[in-house]
């Protein structure tokens, strides 16, 4: 199993995540990833770099295991302050295309509160 081999891609990309994260609470928002980036990190292959991450308060609620460059970004989002900020009390959907195209999703803001 490859290691973080796109953490630092991603963290390169959390400003322009991070502002996107915010623009999400009113409309669904999305820009181009630059595939060399990722390239560069790790060849996929055919079976691409598309994927979707759910999250409910700031954890994972799909199973993103089977996706070295999900599992990636969300370990860069969870080291990131401000957006583990912004995560809380909110339902968020991540995800990338086959046009490379991420997409950020804020569906609602959650009623459950931790403790």
């Amino acid at each position: 199993m490859e290691e973080r081999k796109y953490l630092t891609t991603w963290r390169r990309y959390i400003p322009v995540i991070r502002l996107h994260l915010k623009r999400s609470l009113t409309a669904e928002q999305s820009f181009k990833l630059n595939i060399t980036d990722f390239e560069s990190a790790g060849d996929r292959g055919k079976s691409g770099y598309t994927f979707n991450i759910t999250m409910e308060n700031g954890k994972v609620t799909n199973n993103i295991s089977g996706s070295a460059v999900a599992r990636d970004l969300y370990e860069a989002l969870k080291t990131d302050d401000l957006i583990k900020e912004m995560l809380k009390d909110k339902a968020i959907k991540i995800s990338v295309g086959k046009s490379f195209l991420l997409s950020i999703k804020t569906s609602h803001i959650s009623a459950y509160k931790e403790a």
